[in-house]
């Protein structure tokens, strides 16, 4: 470059000095030259465009390493982000997300940060509106919101039901309990929806909630009949269907682990492009776009990161897959990372390859259910599951630890019933219960007034493995 041109480039940015003083560090458009040079490797020109800079911003060093003004787009701060909204620290995501599109004008965030943020508001702001039982305020916000009345969060539907049976409005209630049956697509959730419509419904109101959820759900027929025959026998009214068992759980559940994801990704080339961005944790080339502009093919590192995946090398995959530059090696990152337990920087990654066609695009969705699930997001999982036609597998896998963490978190919102009723579903899914589920069922059998159940449930228990645990369950179901 001749002196006339450096110094031809450098007054464009001159001539924002009086601007400049007011900030204590240089932005985005203050670094450009600076980041041309580095780039063209111009050393005379970098080290006086660096004198420039420290003279206009005299608190301002540059990085001890220059190459790192070239990162334009975020990296541990969409972690940072995610992170925030996951524990509702809403204020300090907006931060966060403000900090972070001041620090890289040329980002644009994930389109779904924005709305994760107001989700997570709207659930506080509802939540609170349920405390003080504020019937008009939970419903503007659901109105406002609808996703918070959506299937993965059925609670806040069971709960402004409650709210309105409590007012006398027994009417608002049950149209709200079926509806849940006719857009719902979990056995467990539709029965105990059913269950708590069973108090405000007549026969036929019940009948028909019934027959609706088995048009729903063909595969689990028996198991809304034989809960017919139970309400209905409540009633002393014979149910229309006899009811029969779908499934048969075994007396002695075998324990099973909780099921894990597929280390090896699939290796379908991808077919389309889509929208999101990496939260990459290693250092990349400079000139690697932003996952919304990636191509669908083209980066050259494809083999050698394929090859270091599927030899289970996580660690070398994400170091030579850092800041992809084609979506087949954004696909093939993401299962590496997920397997190095960074499933918020997979599921950015997941995000990217699900609109692709084929195989490819549907493993993603499995990838970010399964992230999803690593964060413990059981609703956003739920509403991906509903949604993706998983292969049996799959959706197996993602629907057994759905029950798993619901019934956990019912347990520990000493919603005994519900915990139960999750349980139960895991174990015919699975065919037998882990043991520490076991457990935790036996004692919602018990703090749920059951204690015969309980007693059974912790003698068997005992009988595989004694344990002061259930040594202990056994006294306490007895007491």
């Amino acid at each position: 470059m001749t002196p006339i041109s450096r110094f031809c480039l450098s007054l464009g940015f001159v001539v924002f000095g009086s601007i400049a003083q007011a900030q204590s560090t240089p932005n985005a458009d203050d670094l450009r030259a600076l980041r041309f040079y580095i780039q063209q490797e111009d050393t005379p020109s970098v080290t006086a465009e660096i004198r420039r800079l420290q003279t206009v911003y005299p608190e301002w060093s540059p990085p001890e390493t220059l190459t790192d003004l070239l990162q334009t787009q975020p990296t541990t701060e969409l972690d940072d982000i995610y992170a925030r909204i996951a524990r509702n620290d809403l204020d300090g995501a907006r931060r966060v997300l403000a900090e972070t599109r001041t620090a890289f004008p040329s980002w644009t965030p994930p389109d779904n940060i924005n709305g994760l943020i107001n989700l997570a508001q709207g659930q506080i702001d509802f939540n609170a509106a349920i405390g003080r039982r504020d019937i008009p305020a939970a419903i503007a916000l659901a109105s406002e919101i609808p996703d918070l009345l959506r299937c993965d969060r059925i609670n806040n539907t069971w709960q402004l039901a409650d709210l309105q049976i409590a007012a006398g409005n027994d009417a608002a209630a049950l149209a709200a309990f079926s509806q849940i049956v006719r857009t719902c697509t979990s056995a467990p959730d539709l029965i105990a929806t059913i269950e708590k419509a069973n108090a405000l419904a007549d026969v036929e109101e019940l009948r028909d909630l019934v027959a609706t959820a088995q048009r729903r759900l063909p595969a689990a027929t028996a198991q809304f009949a034989a809960l017919e025959t139970r309400l209905l026998a409540g009633r002393g009214v014979a149910a229309t269907t006899p009811a029969t068992t779908a499934t048969t759980t075994p007396a002695t559940p075998s324990p099973t682990a909780t099921p894990t994801p597929p280390t090896t990704p699939s290796t379908t080339t991808p077919a389309s492009t889509v929208t999101a961005q990496p939260t990459a944790a290693s250092p990349a080339p400079a000139t690697a776009p932003p996952l919304s502009a990636l191509r669908l093919s083209g980066d050259n590192r494809l083999n050698a990161v394929r090859s270091a995946a599927q030899a289970e090398n996580f660690a070398e995959c994400a170091a030579r897959s850092a800041q992809p530059r084609s979506l087949d090696v954004a696909y093939e990152r993401a299962w590496c990372v997920f397997n190095l337990d960074r499933p918020l920087e997979a599921l950015a990654l997941f995000t990217a390859a699900s609109s692709m066609s084929g195989t490819v695009g549907r493993d993603a969705r499995y990838g970010m259910a399964l992230s999803y699930l690593r964060r413990d997001m059981t609703d956003a999982a739920s509403q991906l599951a509903a949604t993706t036609d998983f292969l049996p597998e799959q959706r197996r896998t993602v629907e057994a630890i759905i029950l798993d963490q619901r019934g956990v978190r019912a347990y520990q919102q000493e919603d005994y019933p519900s915990a139960i009723l999750f349980f139960d579903g895991l174990e015919r899914l699975e065919g037998g219960l882990r043991r520490d589920l076991a457990i935790l069922r036996a004692y919602a059998y018990l703090n749920s007034g059951d204690r015969s159940t309980a007693r059974a449930e912790f003698r068997r228990l005992d009988a595989e493995l004694s344990t002061e645990e259930t040594r202990t369950g056994m006294r306490a179901s007895l007491g």
